[in-house]
């Protein structure tokens, strides 16, 4: 007799998971910190949640500045990465596409470290433009550890045209 909990097969509709902005925007991306292709990066996932703009990373053990507690490059890579894409997100909310129709640049970005960043939990920055000048957007973040504020940070973004070495840095 078969035994039926032998010939149990689950089917996942890879549509039906949920894509980070970096994976259906630009999946050929090698950005260390938020390319979808850099298997050596840190690979970031941004979504859209409601008006918050939020990144979920948990830190792996090598990202330590020392023990468990999580270097702050790393924090800083994190920052500017979900920032830059949440002022090219915006760029594309605003003039109402849903596919990449603007490149940004990091002009300048700081961060401002309030406490040890701990190791082996997940992080959560949630990023919101302050203002939006031409081509520049200025985007605040603040990054939480178990419900505590560990960092903020403040950068601004500068949209490049076609024919700009980075223009196509993400097809």
């Amino acid at each position: 007799m078969e035994n039926p909990r032998h010939n149990i097969f689950i089917n996942i509709d890879e549509s039906s998971i949920m894509k980070s902005d970096q994976e259906r925007l630009a999946p050929n991306s090698i950005c260390f910190g938020c390319g979808p292709a850099n298997t050596k990066g840190l690979r970031i996932r941004s979504f859209e949640d409601g008006d918050s703009y939020i990144l979920k990373y948990t830190p792996e053990h090598h990202h330590q500045a020392f023990p468990d507690v999580i270097n702050g490059g790393i924090i800083g890579t994190l920052f500017d990465c979900h920032m830059n894409w949440r002022a090219v997100t915006h760029l594309m909310k605003t003039a109402g596409s849903s596919v990449l129709t603007a490149m940004t640049v990091t002009a300048n970005f700081s961060i401002s470290l309030k406490r040890p960043t701990p190791a082996n939990v997940e992080l959560i920055v949630d990023a919101k433009v302050l203002n939006v000048e031409n081509d520049r957007i200025e985007v605040e973040a603040v990054m939480t550890a178990n419900g505590k504020v560990t960092a903020t940070g403040k950068g601004l973004f500068v949209a490049v045209k076609e024919g700009h070495p980075a223009y196509h840095r993400w097809n």
